[in-house]
């Protein structure tokens, strides 16, 4: 009996997760292509078209790419993007906010004109801002800007609608705000962690322009931030403190933070103070009617 040898198959090489990623952003990049119209580009129909939308070379054309790099990514090529290129592609497909994002993600990189972390604060999340009342309470974005307060934690800092809204952000303020740090009963300690949680927040937005101007701002404006950055301490955002203030017309005033996320993390942040002890539960009331009345 002849026995018969038979030729080894080729084994298929695995399926990486880079290789679901391009083709997943491929299929993405091809399903909006063909959701617009010449028309909505900017570009003539012209005759004979078949392809739903706009053509690869129209695509390319707008984005000002090559043809045969577009058509490369939209075959799932191991080929490398800029964060400049996707964002020609992005504005030639004419993404909204939540496409642009999925693109970036699908490609790996990072933004360059990143979303808002928090654009704005319902009327739902003011309301409860004031129900607080006479708890201080804010809401503010990973990146500490505060977008919203109630009167108390307003005059708590001594009064924020006095500032500018550039200015309205609590690592600003705790660095180089003197009226601010005057409030902070443990000065180095609190802004030592701050400038910890900051770096640890910063981890996320390496590259964005928005942080990397701020962060060049903090440096810039206060030799302390300077000297605790230089440490590379980081802390969690979560982390539990107890924070003394200061309030001249009140007294001491300490308080437990908790932090409640108002959507995906790392994004929107309602930060409430609640009194640590029956002292400053009494003197918050005081301070609360000192702000309805405009006394202080």
């Amino acid at each position: 009996m002849t026995t018969m040898l038979q030729e080894p198959r080729a084994v298929a090489a695995p399926v990486t997760a880079d290789d679901v990623r391009r083709g997943e952003l491929a299929a993405f990049l091809r399903s909006r292509r063909e959701r617009v119209s010449p028309e909505q580009a900017g570009l003539p129909r012209g005759p004979r078209r078949r392809t739903p939308g706009l053509r690869r070379e129209e695509v390319a054309h707008l984005a000002a790419v090559g043809v045969t790099w577009y058509t490369w990514l939209e075959q799932a090529r191991d080929i490398k993007v800029s964060p400049q290129v996707l964002d020609a592609i992005a504005r030639a497909l004419q993404l909204d906010r939540s496409e642009r994002s999925h693109l970036f993600a699908l490609a790996n990189a990072v933004d360059p004109v990143p979303e808002n972390d928090c654009p704005g604060v319902s009327a739902d999340l003011r309301m409860m801002l004031e129900q607080l009342e006479p708890f201080p309470a804010c809401v503010q974005n990973s990146r500490y800007d505060l977008l919203a307060y109630n009167r108390t934690y307003s005059v708590l800092l001594g009064d924020l609608d006095r500032l500018p809204p550039e200015e309205r952000n609590c690592m600003w303020l705790a660095f180089t705000n003197a009226e601010v740090r005057a409030t902070l009963c443990d000065l180095e300690e609190t802004t030592r962690a701050m400038a910890a949680r900051f770096r640890a927040s910063m981890a996320d937005h390496l590259g964005e322009p928005a942080w990397e101007r701020f962060l060049a701002k903090l440096l810039a404006a206060s030799p302390e931030f300077r000297m605790f950055w230089a440490r590379h301490e980081v802390a969690p955002i979560t982390s539990p403190r107890l924070r003394s203030h200061r309030h001249p017309a009140v007294g001491e005033l300490r308080f437990n933070f908790t932090g409640l996320w108002t959507g995906p993390h790392p994004g929107g942040r309602m930060l409430t103070l609640t009194p640590a002890d029956q002292a400053t539960r009494e003197r918050l009331d005081r301070l609360s009617a000192l702000a309805r009345s405009g006394g202080v």
